[in-house]
């Protein structure tokens, strides 16, 4: 019998909705369940501290949860380290601190507030004071992907005719329309988030798990079990097919 593969999308900062999902998960695998979160820990929500900080300690305690790092994870990572709030994948001109993206939400959830109108210089420098190392090193440390068992979990996806061991990170994190236009059967079932829609979906070369959890929504985690998947809530089992 093959060994279940709990997967759990985008969290942004969303710890209610993220003790939720592994309530949920506990309750189909039990404690020791398999886990993949497929990143964006941080941004929109109040909690993206406590988020990580749970990850880290079950991880120290033996869970076999395996955590990939999303574009919100690097913005984040970035603006600490190099205090860069821009990048060449958002293409609506906005940056990692504006109210669509989330890092002030972050920021402030670390107690640094009152940004508008202050050096980048200075807000880093309060950020630096405040966000743990741990939480940064933990975050810029991530794997871009997970592949096992017929699966390949990434954050945003693939980059379509390209070797998986060619892949470059800014596609891993940041991939849309190239992707998820793409109708191709790839060599494993591709999970993945990024795109939030409004519930996890089967596209049938892809299953998307980003359900809105940065707007609000609750975070529906998968069960895969070969290449038979269901979604979980409290009932239990839902399937998700093409």
């Amino acid at each position: 019998m093959t060994r279940p593969i709990y997967v759990v999308g985008d969290v942004h900062g969303r710890l209610a909705f993220l003790e939720q999902a592994l309530a949920w998960i506990e309750a189909d695998g039990g404690a020791d369940a398999r886990i993949v979160f497929l990143g964006d820990l941080v941004d929109r929500g109040a909690e993206p501290g406590e988020v990580i900080d749970l990850l880290m300690e079950a991880q120290a305690n033996g869970r076999p949860w395996q955590v990939i790092k999303g574009n919100h994870d690097r913005m984040f990572t970035r603006f600490m380290r190099e205090g860069i709030v821009d990048d060449d994948r958002i293409k609506s001109g906005v940056d990692w601190l504006h109210r669509r993206l989330g890092g002030a939400e972050t920021l402030a959830a670390y107690g640094v507030t009152d940004i508008a109108g202050r050096s980048l210089k200075d807000v880093q420098a309060d950020a630096l004071v405040n966000v743990p190392e741990a939480h940064i090193a933990y975050l810029e440390n991530l794997p871009l992907y997970v592949e096992e068992a017929g699966l390949l979990c990434v954050h945003a996806g693939i980059r379509p005719g390209v070797l998986l061991d060619q892949q470059i990170e800014d596609d891993l994190i940041w991939i849309r329309e190239e992707f998820l236009n793409d109708t191709r059967t790839y060599p494993w079932l591709i999970v993945h988030g990024h795109t939030a829609i409004d519930m996890p979906f089967h596209y049938g070369n892809r299953v998307n798990l980003d359900g809105g959890a940065g707007y609000g929504r609750p975070i529906y985690p998968a069960v895969f079990e070969g290449s038979d998947c269901w979604l979980l809530d409290e009932k239990g089992r839902l399937p998700l097919v093409p």
